[in-house]
């Protein structure tokens, strides 16, 4: 019979339906219910693609005799990070500060008034590796609570009150009040250096993730300064990880990370948000170098995006699962995506197969397990180069791969990872003209203004098959939602995705905003949890704290509004404070400091939409690599029907399209040559 999970929109919930276990979503109801019964609650807390969070839920939560150790002596509530990031966040730094480490799955007992006491993440059916089995941990916070409690309610008093005292803002140096300098931002970049993998590519040993967001901060200080070590750190990064298992060589998009320093081996699930800011990144390296191989995995991570996790109703999916199964009723990581010498004789036959074998690196030991191998390219150049030969054998092992059970999508739409891709897409489609890639960006953004967006400008976190979820928008979703809106006003001209912006934005400012300047995680009107998630560093995605300085910055600069633009300086004070201790970690912040450092530059550009002289101007806009710079397109008119401030007063230049640049509050003259205005947005 299922359980209470069966309501839930939420697939990872869903999941978990069937369980034997009773479980309840997070809600007041279940720590109402725990307080009736007088016993803990274990909280359970994951994702839909997350391995270990499924191997979990097989060895224990489907057990019957575990499921009546914990019915009968806990409230059991599961929890979907990724619909509820501020639950996550909060019990996540308990379990870092209590054991030094975290990850999903992550299980933490709680008193009925949602105060921690016991951590930790995976447990295993039976003692392994020095850790207890999970029914040992049921029966010992069991004993506790029933032969304890006061003991174990101090525990929890102390955690929470631990907790409570972290105060960001009280802890900042006086210095971390204001935005970084330059020679701060070249401390950040020499702090990189030292931890750059000049081997390897990337940053720091196994496991290595994609560093989307420090290599944006990069690239733009190689524009802003013309750091040819800078460049060279980006471009190694983002060749080793084109070329590597953590690359989908057959269907593009990248995997979550790589278990190994040298990008062979991949943890296999693909996420949204990561594609997404690898898209946008490997477009902007082209734009900055032209390079082909940039070109290249920019269009096949966008085509990836759009075939693999776009949704009926015009949003992107969250992610793919890691496990899918193998041929023989066996769930296995990895299994849609590896091959051993044996498949590809089976589809190419023995003449190709060898040659495939050689070009992606295709072994009969294997690099992964049980002597398959994951594709890469460990070779480039000489007769590898067949670029005919390549596409063909590509085209047959996709279509061969195409009849393998596929891995499960988690359908939930987040609003967050969605801005992302929003931006992602409406870049890329532009850069190499593909209006299908800005359609499918529109179509996403819609989605959300239709959905997610509520008439008072709050946002819902979720939604599913056209319906919002019941989570309230964090932080990170007001300011990569408006970012996604400002990129896709720069590239499409219509103004009202700026407006879309500002109401977002506007709501960050009342919400979100300490009056310190510091930003919280979550609104002021929101849930109240044993403490306020306060974060600015990054993790898998850019903080929301960077993440609405940069939107910030760029809202006030298409629109001349002060008060945003000092909101977003404000906010850069924090990437003073980390940026020279750990750059690594605050990649994004990093990022927005150098478009602010450079202006950032503002670009009106003036003339009917579609005169091949406007659009020459336009183009040569958003090539432009100084940092952050922000494009507004509109037809000559009067400044009331402007739609962006920026276009106003802006009239032609002897009846022809003309650009106008600013910086630092100072116009230059127009000027209607591309080559002319390519050169100014230059750093």
């Amino acid at each position: 019979m299922p359980n209470r999970l069966a309501h839930e929109t939420s697939p990872y919930l869903l999941q978990h339906a069937d369980n034997p276990v009773d479980w309840w979503p997070w809600s007041p109801e279940a720590f109402e219910e725990a307080r009736r019964r007088g016993v803990p609650v274990l909280l359970s807390v994951g994702y839909s693609s997350c391995h270990w969070c499924h191997v979990m839920a097989g060895e224990s939560f489907e057990d019957a005799e575990l499921a009546g150790l914990v019915n009968e002596n806990f409230v059991a509530v599961k929890v979907d990070r990724e619909e509820r990031p501020d639950v996550d966040a909060v019990y996540m730094e308990a379990v870092q500060a209590a054991t030094g480490q975290g990850g999903w799955p992550m299980t933490v007992f709680l008193t009925p008034d949602a105060e921690p006491f016991y951590f930790g993440t995976y447990f295993p059916p039976e003692p392994r590796h020095g850790m207890p089995s999970f029914g040992q941990v049921l029966e010992g916070v069991r004993a506790a609570w029933a032969d304890r409690r006061e003991e174990v309610g101090e525990v929890a008093g102390r955690i929470v009150a631990d907790l409570a005292g972290r105060s960001l803002a009280e802890s900042l140096p006086e210095d971390g009040r204001r935005p970084p300098r330059p020679e701060e931002l070249h401390t950040a970049l020499m702090g990189l250096t030292r931890e750059f993998d000049a081997v390897h590519g990337g940053f720091g040993g196994a496991p290595k993730f994609p560093p989307s967001m420090v290599l944006e901060f990069l690239l733009r200080h190689h524009a802003r300064t013309g750091s040819a070590g800078a460049l060279e750190m980006v471009q190694a990064t983002c060749a080793a990880m084109a070329r590597g298992g953590i690359y989908d060589q057959l269907g593009g998009g990248f995997a979550r990370y790589s278990v190994d320093r040298e990008w062979v081996v991949p943890h296999f699930e693909k996420m949204l948000y990561d594609n997404a800011l690898l898209c946008r990144l490997y477009a902007h390296l082209w734009r900055a170098t032209g390079s082909d191989l940039a070109r290249r995995i920019a269009l096949e991570t966008a085509d990836f995006m759009v075939r693999e996790l776009r949704t009926e109703q015009g949003g992107f999916a969250s992610a793919l699962d890691a496990d899918s199964d193998d041929g023989t009723g066996r769930h296995a990581e990895g299994a849609y995506y590896v091959w051993t010498p044996e498949q590809l004789r089976a589809v190419l036959g023995e003449d190709d197969a060898a040659f495939a074998a050689t070009y992606f690196g295709v072994t009969e030991e294997g690099t992964f397990e049980e002597g398959a191998s994951v594709l890469q390219l460990p070779d480039t150049g000489g007769p590898l180069a067949d670029a005919d030969r390549v596409a063909s054998v590509r085209q047959r092992l996709l279509a061969a791969r195409a009849q393998r059970p596929r891995p499960g999508r988690d359908d939930k739409v987040v609003t967050s990872w969605n801005g992302l891709a929003i931006a992602a897409l409406a870049e890329t489609g532009a850069y190499f003209d593909r209006p299908d890639l800005v359609q499918a960006a529109t179509d996403a953004a819609d989605l959300l203004v239709r959905v997610h967006m509520d008439g008072q400008a709050r946002l819902h976190r979720t939604s599913k098959d056209g319906t919002a979820g019941t989570s309230t928008g964090v932080l990170e979703d007001y300011a990569d939602a408006a970012e996604g809106f400002l990129a896709l006003a720069s590239v499409t001209g219509e103004g009202v995705w700026v407006e879309f912006a500002g109401f977002l934005l506007d709501t960050v400012l009342v919400q979100f905003t300490a009056p310190d300047g510091t930003l919280y995680d979550t609104a002021a009107d929101a849930e109240k949890l044993i403490r306020r998630p306060q974060d600015p560093t990054d993790n898998a995605t850019p903080s929301g704290w960077t993440a609405a300085a940069g939107a910030l910055l760029s809202y006030g600069a298409l629109t001349g509004s002060a008060l945003h633009r000092d909101a977003a300086e404000r906010a850069l004070g924090i990437v003073t404070a980390l940026g020279g201790r750990a750059p690594r970690f605050i990649g994004w912040g990093l990022a927005v400091a150098e478009a602010a450092l450079d202006g950032p530059r503002e670009v009106a550009v003036v003339g009917p939409p579609e005169d091949p002289a406007t659009r020459a101007l336009h183009r040569a806009a958003l090539l432009g690599t100084a940092p952050g710079t922000v494009v507004a397109l509109g037809a000559p008119g009067p400044d009331d029907a402007a739609e962006v401030p920026l276009l106003m007063s802006r009239p032609l230049v002897d009846g022809q399209p003309a650009a106008y640049v600013c910086r630092h509050f100072t116009c230059e003259r127009p000027t209607t040559d591309p080559e002319e205005l390519a050169g100014r947005l230059r750093s």
